[in-house]
């Protein structure tokens, strides 16, 4: 029973995420229309010509959805990639080796904590300024406190059980040590916080560029479209409902991805 859930899971995440990364992709090369491409077909519903209808200056909203998710899936990417990337060093270095630069980093790690996430986001975005590089920067150094605590609990776990008392013995590098024997097996609970951490990316991103503080023109981002979409709520509902539907279904995707890989671990447990 536990395969079964486990199957539709991820084949259901892995279909819906799919979907929408290659509808990315394909739209990195080509769009129906120019994505910036004012005309005289104003708030039109959609239609054959325009999938989910035109914006106020008649620019096909289909066009620039693939384009914005484009720029959102991006920086919520890298935000991952930054934050997991140094917190997993962190806590593999403070569960590792312990002592006094356990105590020192994670004072440090405490110190980023102790700010609320948004808050000490804006601060980043008030130094650097707008723009998706240096969103990815402030969301990248709000996530690896998360990360770095709960990969040290992840590598302390196993710093004194038998095959690391047993490699260290054998003459075994730390690097090595932690490269080869303990990251592998810190994976299963790595991955799940992935894909935690990818969704909460995508609505920290898709918050700031609504508030006006992230991805900025000519750039374009989920959170910056439905910004627009705000102010033509009543004449192009569309707007805002297939930018968020699009928003909802690649979270919606990720998370089943998730939720499967969290199946898996208690499976193997």
């Amino acid at each position: 029973m536990m395969k079964k859930k486990l199957n539709r899971y991820l084949i259901a995440g892995c279909i819906i995420t799919g979907i929408i990364v290659l509808w990315i992709l394909v739209g990195h090369f080509y769009t129906p229309y120019p994505p910036t491409k004012m005309s005289s077909a104003k708030l039109q519903a959609p239609s054959a010509a325009h999938l989910f209808g035109t914006d106020k200056f008649g620019r096909d909203i289909f066009s620039r959805v693939m384009q914005g998710s484009g720029t959102t899936l991006m920086i919520a990417a890298l935000t991952i990639l930054i934050g997991a990337g140094v917190g997993t060093v962190v806590g593999a270095v403070t569960g590792y080796f312990g002592g006094i630069v356990d105590e020192v980093l994670m004072r440090l790690n405490d110190a980023l904590t102790a700010f609320p996430s948004i808050l000490l986001a804006l601060v980043i975005i008030s130094i650097l300024g707008p723009g998706k590089y240096n969103v990815i920067i402030a969301l990248g150094i709000v996530f690896v406190p998360s990360y770095a605590r709960m990969m040290r609990t992840a590598f302390a776990a196993q710093r004194d059980v038998n095959y690391i008392i047993s490699a260290r013995l054998m003459g075994a590098s730390n690097l090595r040590i932690l490269l080869i024997h303990m990251l592998p097996n810190t994976l299963h609970v790595l991955l799940p916080a992935l894909t935690i951490g990818f969704n909460n990316a995508v609505l920290a991103e898709a918050s700031m560029s609504f508030l006006g503080i992230g991805v900025t023109p000519p750039d374009v981002s989920m959170g910056y479209m439905l910004s627009e979409a705000q102010g033509m709520f009543r004449s192009a509902p569309w707007y805002a409902l297939s930018v968020g539907g699009v928003i909802a279904l690649l979270v919606f995707g990720v998370s089943l991805i998730g939720e499967g890989l969290q199946i898996m671990n208690k499976e193997v447990d």
